[in-house]
């Protein structure tokens, strides 16, 4: 039964279409095929499926929208690849303009920005000053980054198109922007160091000479008072007749933090054993940050922090002496002046101690505490006169001048003057002075 239907349908699909067909209607332009498919058994008709060909005229449009897609993706790939190079050749540009910025200046001696003779074509515009190059250099970096922002955008609007942006372009100019960054980070860095080291030097300058000037200008207004008695106020000295603990002269002025000095005076002594303790310096928690002492038949000594150097001074004929005394921190350099010769110099005195400040200036006794508990053997007997201190270590020539009465030079930290020394104790005096006068009488005699 099953084949006998089969064979009454196959049979009824010859006589409605006329033909059988196993693959492509003989019939031109007729666009129709003829299939056979089973139908199960029962089925009450036989139906097949016409399936037409696809219309060749639509084939062909889409071919064709399909050529002039690729077309236009074509021409935007080489629009962008040219602006690309055009980029990178900016870049290139710019970084050469660095280059020669960073080579073709340099700082002249009176520290501004000079061009260099053997680049004056590198560079017409070379800024003057490091202020300027830095400007400079910022408007560089950020006319680089709004490029790589540009760049950026570029490739948006590229992946929004379809369009592919090159990765080993976009990889090249991340690498070359990366290093233009860093090399121009470098050259401000660079010139932000140098500067800083200008802007230092100038303000050491201008502290020295402002400290100077104060010196001059505290001078000139004990001048022009004219109330203490003296022809000037550094015309006098102290007198400290007798070998006593109550008999001393005090600076109303203290010293700041310093890691140099030169401490330099005129003293006259004949007593014995030893001149005693002309100059101390104590601080809270140690009193003998700086003395100078001649205790018994042992050599003048200079103690910093309590540590001691011997110097090779001879001071017990009874004349004046100048003499000064100089100090830094680096390494704990000494060196010791007797009227404008170097007669010792040594290391590892106290090196890099700090001298404290705040403490208390005590001319004729040795402290035990800051201001007091003096000791009588200790005490100096004679004169002193200029005692004077600066917070640097003052040149050969200088203290010679001073020596032999060429020149006067205050100190900068502690100056001798009238109004700045107090004097303690009956027999304690301040007795006008011309120091060079009873020099040359003394040599005279």
């Amino acid at each position: 039964m099953f084949f006998l239907l089969r064979f009454l349908c196959f049979y009824a699909l010859v006589l409605g279409y006329g033909k059988l067909v196993r693959g492509q209607d003989d019939t031109p332009g007729t666009g129709t095929r003829l299939l056979c498919r089973v139908i199960p058994v029962g089925a009450n008709t036989c139906v097949v499926p016409i399936v037409r060909e696809p219309n060749a005229a639509a084939q062909e449009e889409e071919l064709r929208n399909t050529v002039m897609q690729l077309r236009e993706t074509n021409l935007q790939q080489k629009e962008t690849i040219v602006n690309q190079l055009g980029t990178i050749n900016e870049l290139t540009a710019k970084l050469t303009l660095c280059e020669s910025a960073s080579e073709g200046g340099k700082y002249d001696s009176g520290g501004s920005w000079s061009k260099s003779k053997d680049n004056q074509n590198t560079m017409g515009d070379l800024p003057r000053d490091p202020n300027d190059t830095i400007d400079n250099l910022g408007k560089t970096m950020q006319s680089l980054k709004d490029r790589l922002e540009n760049l950026e955008q570029q490739q948006q609007r590229a992946n929004t198109s379809g369009v592919s942006f090159p990765s080993e372009l976009r990889d090249l100019l991340q690498s070359r922007l990366g290093d233009l960054e860093k090399q121009l980070l470098s050259k401000v860095n660079n010139l932000e160091e140098e500067k800083s080291l200008l802007y230092n030097e100038t303000a050491a300058h201008r502290q020295k000479t402002e400290s100077t000037l104060n010196s001059l200008l505290t001078r000139i207004n004990e001048l022009e008072k004219g109330g203490s008695g003296f022809k000037s106020p550094e015309q006098f000295k102290l007198v400290l007749p007798l070998r006593t603990n109550y008999l001393y002269g005090r600076m109303t002025k203290s010293l700041p933090e310093m890691y140099a000095f030169t401490l330099c005076m005129w003293l006259r002594s004949s007593a014995g054993p030893g001149i005693g303790t002309p100059f101390s310096y104590g601080v809270p928690g140690q009193a003998n940050e700086i003395v100078l002492i001649e205790w018994g038949n042992n050599p003048i000594e200079l103690l910093i922090n309590d540590k001691v150097a011997q110097l090779p001074l001879s001071l017990r004929d009874g004349r004046w002496h100048h003499i000064c005394i100089t100090w830094t921190t680096r390494d704990g350099l000494w060196e010791a002046y007797q009227d404008g010769q170097r007669l010792g110099a040594g290391d590892n005195l106290a090196p890099w101690h700090p001298i404290k400040p705040g403490g208390a200036i005590i001319l004729g006794q040795e402290q035990d505490i800051v201001g007091g508990r003096f000791d009588a053997t200790q005490a100096f007997v004679g004169e002193l006169s200029q005692v004077n201190i600066w917070d640097n270590v003052l040149k050969p020539s200088d203290i010679l001048t001073m020596a032999n009465c060429s020149f006067y030079t205050p100190g900068n930290v502690v100056s001798w003057l009238d109004s700045d020394v107090e004097v303690f104790g009956g027999g304690a005096a301040k007795l006008p002075l011309e120091i060079c006068q009873d020099r040359l009488s003394e040599t005279e005699s």
